[in-house]
């Protein structure tokens, strides 16, 4: 075996592309067909070559497919040769060629003329091949060998930008993950749960929701949206959520701190600035259950179950957060009992669709049918409402819910 197959970088290049041992993916069979015609060869492969075997990612062509093994062993593979060498191997008649001649491969998918070409990670180390080979030898022509260096470059720019996705994806999550709080506090005689799902795609979304303690056994809590997505809006959410902190601190009414966080959107985001929704309520533990006040600022109202099946809507329309100088904002009070549970939802989750195209066939998940089924988690806890409220969600969307969505549920356990 050369030693370049065995060389550390070269593998954990191998090993980060995710390939080993995936399935046959379309976007590569194609690559591998297309190959074949240019070249004019009866089959194609594209290999990844690890230590041991060169795994066939695609192979197309006759009696390939079939479910058979996808791999042979490296010291019985051409591709060797590419990957000590790093050129195009070349073979016009592999069983005479001194290069093949002895190797397994040839006898075993009766190769007759062989030509391959190296495939790089993105940061040039070899980690297999595209290869086109015939039953019968021939003269591999000069447009031939062109065409198929072209296409092996092709298949690099695909591994590559499959690489790049999936980092961005990486650092996406981590930067969501860092808007959010890792915990939610632990509240004494009550039950907090919180719950994201993500709409999808390379891109921070700007819901957002915590809970943090106050003085004299207060508690905030809020749930926002920022109008867009990506790192603008990644921005607004981070000055949104420690603005929230800091004025929370030293006003007790929530309809003063959301004109606090209205003034710091509106100074620091200049022309490129971006407005926001936010539902915040401050709250005490009592020894029948909780009592709050809560304002609402162009969000959607809260919704309170009743032990007893009613469903309230809390909180009176406000103005939308960081678009003018001057809100409208109110507080409302609420109280919670034994059984009783208040939501803090985003709009994402009522505007949610079944799919595609006309509402009367692809109808929004709606306000209505999200108190129909906190109603139906009546006794079972903040965490298994969410779930519940998730799993209707998905079950509704497929999956694939057009919008972020952030919920925040606060449950006080029957006595």
């Amino acid at each position: 075996m050369v030693p370049e197959v065995l060389s550390a970088r070269r593998l954990a290049a191998v090993y980060a592309t995710g390939l080993l041992d995936s399935e046959p993916e379309e976007g590569f069979d194609d690559l591998a067909r297309l190959a074949a015609a240019v070249a004019g060869g009866q089959r194609a492969f594209i290999t990844v070559v690890d230590e041991r075997r060169s795994f066939w990612k695609s192979a197309v062509g006759p009696g390939l497919g079939g479910g058979g093994p996808r791999c042979n062993d490296i010291p019985d593979s051409p591709c060797q040769i590419l990957i000590a060498t790093d050129k195009p191997l070349i073979v016009d008649d592999a069983v005479a060629d001194p290069r093949t001649r002895n190797l397994a491969a040839v006898r075993a998918l009766a190769i007759g003329a062989w030509a391959g070409y190296p495939i790089h990670s993105p940061d040039g180390e070899v980690l297999g091949g595209l290869c086109v080979l015939d039953d019968r030898p021939h003269k591999w022509t000069e447009a031939q060998i062109q065409g198929l260096g072209i296409l092996a470059r092709s298949v690099t720019t695909e591994i590559g930008l499959r690489q790049s996705l999936e980092h961005a994806n990486e650092q996406v999550r981590t930067l969501q993950e860092s808007l959010l709080p890792d915990v939610l506090p632990a509240i004494a005689g009550l039950d907090v749960a919180a719950a994201y799902l993500p709409s999808g795609g390379a891109e921070v979304s700007g819901d957002f929701y915590d809970l943090f303690a106050l003085r004299r056994g207060r508690w905030g809590a809020v749930l926002g949206d920022v109008c867009g997505k990506g790192v603008q809006a990644a921005k607004v959410t981070a000055l949104a959520r420690y603005t929230l902190r800091a004025e929370a601190s030293r006003h007790p009414s929530p309809a003063m701190v959301l004109d606090r966080l209205n003034n710091a959107l509106i100074d620091q985001q200049g022309e490129d600035g971006r407005f926001l929704t936010a539902v915040y309520a401050t709250f005490r533990t009592t020894p029948t259950g909780v009592a709050g006040r809560l304002c609402t600022g162009g969000h959607p109202p809260a919704l309170l179950y009743r032990a007893d099946g009613r469903i309230q809507e809390i909180g009176q329309p406000g103005t939308l957060l960081g678009f003018a100088p001057q809100v409208h904002l109110a507080d409302v009070q609420f109280r919670l009992g034994p059984g009783d549970t208040l939501l803090l939802y985003s709009d994402g989750i009522t505007e949610a669709r079944g799919g595609r195209g006309p509402a009367s066939r692809y109808p929004m998940y709606g306000q209505e049918h999200l108190s129909e089924i906190l109603a139906s988690c009546a006794g079972q806890g903040a965490q298994a409402a969410l779930d519940r409220i998730c799993a209707t969600v998905q079950e509704h969307t497929a999956g694939q819910p057009g919008d972020d969505i952030a919920l925040l549920a606060l449950h006080v356990p029957p006595a």
